[in-house]
């Protein structure tokens, strides 16, 4: 991202990434200047290893139009590394994503900036009312529910792809996976919580087949498990692993002792009892866990002058 972007005059870079969405590109290039008429804006397609001539119709509406820029993956990433791709070309004051099957509506990019412009970091679509099939909405409803509870973020739709944000917000997350889901929640843990939703208009597929597989969403709780546990533990590693540690290490001592206690008082054989055997493996085990704990602490305090904290300023 370019630090000079104010300077430059450009307001706003459009993401776009898309997997064989070729009939619908010129009409969605059609629809966003017909939607921001007064806005400098960059359009910037990442085609995520297309099969069909996607990436020829991209190459046909950049000869056509400076505003345009494509980016070719060349082999099908997914849409978090097709994103990061777009990210990391970006010039504009704000970012929007959205997605190349029109069934996101340019037209709502306007309200979400002048969202932006009020002082919030990011803007989160809510297609309150959705046009896709019941194996996509059920499952999509269900994964919202549980990521909502487990994040502390309100938002109705973190599948929405039409999002806006602040430059600065995504010079400070970085994507893979399945994380484009959770960029709230990576955005919050960044340091920006001025998060709100808007409800945007959705609409039916007009081309093509939904990309729509239950492994995304699969994948996607993997990936949350994974943000929820480095949020957390990020930096006190010793506290996860060390707490689980302890306590494996005092549940086998105490098994021992009471294996002692029988040998010792009652004079009894204890070598072929399987309660020893699993006294012996929850303390090597407790000693491992509390092992894995000092090496993330050791990680930790190594890379911590690394890190870059958002330090935001005003003016009187």
């Amino acid at each position: 991202m370019n630090p000079t972007t104010e300077d430059q005059g450009l307001e706003l870079s459009i993401v776009v990434p898309l997997y064989n969405e070729e009939e619908s590109l010129p009409e969605l290039v059609d629809q966003i200047k017909r939607a921001l008429p007064s806005r400098s804006f960059e359009l910037i397609f990442v085609d995520d290893g297309s099969t069909d001539d996607s990436w020829n119709v991209i190459e046909q509406l950049v000869e056509a139009n400076n505003q345009i820029k494509g980016i070719s993956l060349g082999v099908n990433q997914g849409k978090s590394y097709a994103l990061q791709a777009g990210f990391n070309e970006v010039q504009g004051q704000y970012v929007v994503t959205m997605d190349a099957d029109l069934q996101d509506d340019p037209a709502e990019i306007e309200r979400m900036i002048h969202s932006l412009e009020s002082g919030y970091d990011l803007v989160s679509g809510w297609k309150k009312e959705r046009f896709d099939p019941v194996s996509k909405t059920i499952p999509s409803k269900f994964f919202n529910w549980v990521t909502r509870r487990a994040a502390g973020i309100h938002l109705h739709d973190f599948n929405c792809g039409l999002k806006a944000y602040r430059a600065e917000v995504l010079a400070h997350i970085q994507l893979y996976g399945e994380l484009h889901r959770y960029i709230p929640l990576l955005a919050k843990r960044a340091g920006f919580g001025r998060i709100t939703e808007q409800v945007v208009q959705h609409r039916a597929r007009k081309y093509g087949t939904t990309k729509f597989g239950l492994s995304r969403f699969i994948n996607g709780f993997l990936d949350l498990i994974t943000i929820l546990f480095v949020q957390k533990y990020l930096q006190k590693p010793m506290h996860f692993f060390g707490t689980i540690g302890v306590l494996l290490m005092a549940v086998g001592s105490l098994i021992n002792l009471y294996m002692a206690g029988i040998r010792i008082f009652y004079n009894a054989g204890i070598g072929n009892r399987p309660l020893l055997f699993l006294g012996i493996l929850l303390m090597v085990l407790g000693v491992q866990f509390l092992s894995t704990g000092f090496l993330g602490e050791l990680i930790n305090k190594n890379h911590i002058h690394n890190r870059q904290p958002v330090i935001r300023k005003r003016s009187e």
